[in-house]
């Protein structure tokens, strides 16, 4: 009996040691992780403004990164040309977030649709086909036209940049559920409603959450260009204002506003992504 229980107190000590031991390694890489980054911004941002003081390049074509800080400086302190820099971002972020909304709930729901039905998927096909093979950019122009220089056409090309890339996902993951899962769902008397919502739905849910972080960048970018094409406020009216002024330092600075917007966004859907699929052995804890 004695022996028996220094054997698990030996065994449960090594066990104890081997847990230390992983996790001091898994620290250990993540520090290791945490200090390449920093050292390979360092070296890239260092590298850039050396180059340009010693006009390696020319900082009037592509400025530094001391005068893209002071520019974005600038805008917070004294504001835009066209108002206060949080204004802006707040223009570019609602009509991004209402493109999004709006594509990604018409691409689910359709390619929901289109997937359970194989009728409507035939007849729809061709047709899908050739409205993804335009390029969705051009769509920009006509939408402004048609729209004004207003929030609207923004959110249109959005909703167009969004719909497509959620729509082919939804409709992939429900032709890729579990056809025993379908099968055994039948047996047991579900309905074509219960086997949609309880069985299909939840197995295509990983492939529509992984849409939206790349949908969500095409959001902002047709909201970008949009506003680029013409309008009244925004981000990209800052990029094309810019441009046009021959100010390198400004076009950066409002692409790295557009990044901190990016990563901001995409933090908060890996985290919504998470809560709802913690039933997925990664991310049990």
């Amino acid at each position: 009996m004695n022996m028996n229980m220094e054997a698990n107190t030996a065994l449960a000590d090594e066990l104890d040691a081997f847990e230390r031991e992983a996790r001091l390694a898994i620290r250990r890489r993540r520090q290791l992780i945490i200090t390449l980054r920093i050292a390979l911004l360092v070296v890239t941002l260092g590298g850039w403004e050396l180059a340009g003081r010693l006009q390696w390049i020319d900082p009037f074509f592509f400025s530094m990164p001391s005068l893209i800080a002071e520019q974005i400086y600038d805008w917070f302190v004294n504001g835009t040309s066209q108002g206060p820099l949080l204004a802006q971002v707040a223009v570019t972020l609602e009509e991004t977030g209402l493109g999004f909304l709006i594509g990604s709930v018409a691409g689910v729901i359709c390619g929901i649709v289109l997937g359970r039905n194989k009728l409507l998927a035939d007849v729809f096909s061709i047709y899908i086909q050739i409205a993804n093979s335009i390029p969705r950019v051009v769509l920009g122009s006509i939408f402004v036209i048609a729209l004004g220089l207003g929030m609207a056409s923004k959110v249109a090309l959005a909703v167009v940049m969004v719909f497509f890339v959620v729509f082919g996902n939804a409709f992939q993951g429900v032709r890729e559920a579990d056809r025993y899962l379908i099968a055994n769902a039948q047996i047991l008397g579900a309905s074509k409603r219960q086997l949609t919502f309880a069985v299909v739905v939840p197995s295509a849910l990983s492939w529509i959450l992984a849409s939206l972080h790349v949908s969500f960048g095409f959001a902002l970018v047709g909201a970008v260009v949009g506003e680029f094409l013409g309008s009244k406020q925004g981000i990209g009216l800052l990029i094309a204002t810019a441009q046009g002024a021959f100010n390198a330092s400004g076009v950066f600075a409002a692409m790295i506003v557009l990044a901190v917007v990016a990563l901001a966004a995409d933090f908060l859907l890996t985290t919504l992504e998470n809560r709802l699929l913690k039933w997925k052995p990664g991310n049990l804890a």
